[in-house]
Formats: structure tokens, C-alpha cells, sequence
């Protein structure tokens, strides 16, 4: 009871000294939500408006006059329900095993000792310089040697462990006390029985931040599908709507500026949807990651 009444004396002490936001503050946070909330408005309401109100009026909205034509249009051009099923797929097989290696190898690089290990921890360090394009020729000729093309292997395997992930999952391991893993193996645990059961709880804000961006560059990336993914059974949902426009234009007979924006906005809608759920759920983890992330080790 007593520690308990000293947590909320400092809790107190602490909302006290905090300074209040004023008038000022919440100004500029209102017009800083409504710089970055306003194009996902527009692009959202461009989409329900009929084509030609996108090229005659784009900045107006007439609820009365929202139809889902765009959308009814756009499904019946693209495979946007194939790409999307391939993207979820590839998002979790190849997520998960971001999230199950790159943290135990940032606990080795953290908390071991070995020959090299410094050395080999620069080396990883150094792939971060090298641009993705430089790995693409490589990457590709590999997955021909190895049968891969156009495949879902091809898709999930490369970067599946990076080199980001492992560096920041060994800075956030790094905060975590020395004493409580001595604690664990006094105790009896196993070396994975101290991660699981001591590290992971400790260090959730880290891996749920590291959750959110590699759920966000994986449903983003676009450069790799296109490259090793050459059929349509097998394309993301990226390269699917890269091909939007064409296939518009392909399948409809005089399909003029208008219609291709209407279907390209009403996709880009459906597109960016996953990505803001993910991050409205989540986001309180994120920023409490992306802080537990800056701490030096």
C-alpha cells in the first residue's frame, strides 16, 4: 500500500510539473491534422464523385451525388482481390519470420559474446548502405538458379531477415538489465526460455514498432514484385494497381483521363485502408517503440 501511494505521489508530482498545452499548441496541432488529414479526404470523396466532377470540380463534394461506380469499374479491370490475397500473404509468412529472427539475432548481437562478434556486426551494418537496386540483378539471378521465379518464395524469402531489423531490435535489447537475466538463469531457465519469458515482455513496444514498419514495407514494396513476380496468379497488390491504368485503358474502348483517375483514386482508397487501420490500432505502441528504439546501448 505504501509503494503504492508513493507511485501516485510521483505520478502527481510529475502531471504537476508538466506545463499545460495552451491555445497556441492545439492551433498548430489542428492545422497540422488537417494538412495531413486533407488528401486522404480528397482522395477518399474523389473517388465516390462520377469522373467527370474529378477533372471539372476536383476540390468539391456532394454527398448526394457519391456513387460507387469507380469502384465497380476498377474491380472488373484489375485482379485488385487476387493481388490483395498475395499481399496478405506475403505480408504474414514474411513478417512472421522478420519477427521471430531478427529479434533473437539483435539478443545475440546485445547480450553474447563472441569472436567477431563486432566485426560481424559491422559488416551487417554496412549492407544498410547498399541501395536496393544494386541487389536486384543478384537477387534475381538467384532466384532463376534456384527455380524461384514467379513463385511465392521468391516473394517472401529475400529480406525476410534484414539488417534494420536486427539493429534495431539490438538496441532495444540493449536497455534491458543484465540483472534480470542473471535472475533467469539462476533460476534454471534456458537461454530461449530467458528470452521469451524475461526479454520479449520487457522489449514489446520495440516489437510491436518493428511490427508496424515491416507489416508497412512489405505491403508497400513495389521494385522486388515487379521483378520477380512476372505473373498475375502471383503479383502483390502494388503491381497490381501499377497496371491499373493500362488495363483501363486496354479493356474499355474510349476510355478517356477521367475514368482511369476515378478507378485509380478509388483503388489508391482501398489500398491505403489496411495501412491506417494497422497504424490507428497500434500507434500508442509504435511511439512508445520508436522511443524505446532510441536508447543508446
Amino acid at each position: 500500500m505504501i509503494s503504492q501511494s508513493k507511485e501516485r505521489n510521483s505520478e502527481r508530482r510529475k502531471s504537476l510539473s508538466r506545463p499545460a498545452p495552451g491555445p497556441f499548441q492545439y492551433l498548430v496541432l489542428g492545422l497540422l491534422a488537417v494538412v495531413f488529414v486533407y488528401p486522404i479526404w480528397w482522395a477518399v470523396s474523389s473517388s465516390l464523385k462520377p469522373p467527370a466532377e474529378i477533372v471539372r470540380d476536383p476540390l468539391s463534394f456532394s454527398p448526394g451525388a457519391a456513387t460507387l461506380d469507380n469502384y465497380r469499374a476498377m474491380f472488373d479491370d484489375v485482379p485488385i482481390g487476387t493481388g490483395f490475397l498475395n499481399t496478405v500473404l506475403v505480408v504474414a509468412v514474411k513478417g512472421a519470420m522478420t519477427m521471430f529472427f531478427c529479434p533473437l539475432a539483435g539478443y545475440a548481437f546485445a547480450k553474447y559474446r563472441f569472436p567477431g562478434k563486432n566485426l560481424l556486426f559491422g559488416v551487417l551494418m554496412l549492407t544498410l548502405m547498399l541501395p536496393t537496386l544494386v541487389l536486384i540483378i543478384p537477387l534475381l539471378l538467384e532466384m532463376s538458379q534456384l527455380g524461384w521465379v514467379n513463385t511465392y518464395q521468391a516473394l517472401i524469402l529475400p529480406g525476410s531477415i534484414d539488417a534494420f531489423s536486427i539493429f534495431w531490435m539490438r538496441q532495444t535489447i540493449a536497455a534491458v538489465p543484465d540483472e534480470l537475466l542473471d535472475a533467469g538463469r539462476v533460476d534454471g531457465a534456458s537461454e530461449f526460455g530467458i528470452f521469451a519469458r524475461i526479454v520479449v515482455p520487457v522489449i514489446r513496444p520495440g516489437i510491436a514498432a518493428l511490427g508496424v514498419l515491416t507489416a508497412m514495407n512489405i505491403y508497400n514494396d513495389f521494385v522486388w514484385p515487379v521483378v520477380a513476380v512476372n505473373d498475375e496468379s502471383h503479383q502483390t497488390l502494388q503491381v497490381v494497381l501499377s497496371t491499373l491504368a493500362q488495363n483501363v485503358t486496354g479493356n474499355r474502348v474510349g476510355a478517356d483521363f477521367a475514368t482511369v483517375w476515378g478507378e485509380l483514386l478509388a483503388a489508391g482508397s482501398i489500398a491505403m485502408l489496411p495501412v491506417l487501420v494497422l497504424f490507428v490500432l497500434l500507434q500508442r505502441h509504435f511511439i512508445n517503440g520508436i522511443l524505446a528504439g532510441s536508447v543508446k546501448g
